[in-house]
């Protein structure tokens, strides 16, 4: 197995003067930057708004020497800051005060966006002084040389999904290793509780995710109840009031429903996460739950805690309890919302069919089911 990992692994501060040269004579990143922090500049201005995302980066690029400060500076600073801005109401979090900022933790979430889950995960935990974490990325999200310096100055680690099946294995053992090695260097690792969104807004924790973690070091006779107390992974549940990608997600599940298979368009996932920045979002939460160390021996059981702890601790807003109400034809959680608002958000979904709205509110309705049924477990 390779021990260096520079395919995959983030850029470090040596590669700041490279990718900030070549982000900065890039216009495709450039005009989208701007989409983002210019929204009311109209686009026939487009060049106006690409010069005054130069002249703003080439203004930071001085402060600009280390990854962080690329993170806190340009990405929190700017990107993020303009969409929480212009399309969140409130972004808040809760249960980091039961995590150490000096502890390296394996932070495994449900999984709706595509960037924005980890990004503002970032955001959040830079703004109550913890560490960035590194986050893993699928290579299809690297459809150019830009797109990949972004990722990987993001500190993103590329996970590699265009493999014949034994090169997968052997790739998953090297991430294995590598997310090892870097908990125990003291850096936290990001990865999603299964590979894809959950669209249905179903979240479910993949045990191959838990088993993959454990796969090199099993080989060096780490026990899985060792790698756990080594590795301690924390739940994270985040959750979205409005989904900028709800009707898009829920037309493939209708299509994969009727069709048995679903193949993504070019260039599709990019558009989600540019749709997803833009668009707005209501509220988002993220709960960051009690670690998961020691006391398990199988990675099934130890996906069973992530899940039980992400239904419990998800942030349920009007917009979930409208759509079960919806749905089931019921008025049990009508003190969580008025008939105004119930009024205002089914007619965001007014000119779709009845089964696509179906699938959307299924989408919003399912986490309320979720957490009913893990409060009867509990």
């Amino acid at each position: 197995m390779k021990d260096d990992y520079s395919d995959i692994a983030p850029y470090g501060d040596e590669e700041i003067p490279r990718v900030l040269e070549h982000i900065l004579s890039n216009k495709g990143f450039l005009n989208g930057v701007g989409e983002i922090i210019y929204p009311k500049i109209p686009y026939v201005l487009l060049k106006v708004k690409r010069n005054f995302v130069k002249q703003k980066i080439e203004k930071l690029a001085p402060e600009i020497r280390t990854v962080d400060d690329y993170q806190s500076r340009l990405l929190n600073g700017v990107i993020l800051k303009a969409v929480i801005e212009n399309t969140v109401d409130e972004m808040t979090s809760s249960g980091l005060e039961n995590l150490d900022p000096n502890r390296a933790y394996l932070f495994v979430s449900n999984h709706r966006d595509i960037a924005l889950d980890p990004t503002l995960m970032n955001y959040e935990l830079e703004k109550n002084r913890f560490p960035f974490t590194e986050i893993t990325f699928g290579d299809n999200l690297m459809v150019n040389n830009v797109m990949g310096d972004i990722i990987r100055m993001n500190r993103g680690v590329v996970v590699k999904r265009s493999l014949s099946l034994r090169d997968r294995f052997i790739e998953s053992q090297r991430l294995s290793a590598y997310f090892y090695k870097r908990i125990q260097e003291g850096c936290s690792m990001w990865v999603a509780q299964k590979s894809g969104r959950a669209k249905d807004g179903i979240d479910q924790t993949n045990p191959a995710i838990i088993k993959m973690l454990h796969m090199a070091q099993k080989d060096r006779g780490l026990t899985f109840e060792q790698l756990l107390n080594n590795c301690p992974i924390v739940p994270v549940a985040i959750s979205y009031q409005y989904d900028p990608c709800d009707i898009r997600k829920s037309r493939e599940l209708m299509y994969l429903k009727a069709n048995g298979f679903y193949k993504k368009k070019q260039l599709e996932d990019l558009v989600s996460i540019f749709r997803s920045v833009r668009r707005f979002k209501g509220n988002i939460h993220f709960h960051f739950g009690t670690p998961v160390e020691g006391g398990f021996s199988e990675a099934k059981d130890v996906a069973q805690e992530i899940d039980r702890q992400i239904h419990l601790n998800y942030r349920l807003w009007d917009s979930n309890y409208i759509s079960h109400d919806t749905l089931y034809e019921t008025e049990t959680y009508k003190d969580q919302y008025t008939e105004g608002k119930k009024l205002k958000f089914l007619l965001r979904y007014r000119g779709l069919s009845p089964d696509l709205k179906q699938y959307v509110l299924n989408s919003y309705a399912n986490p309320v089911l979720m957490q009913e049924k893990a409060k009867k477990i509990s």
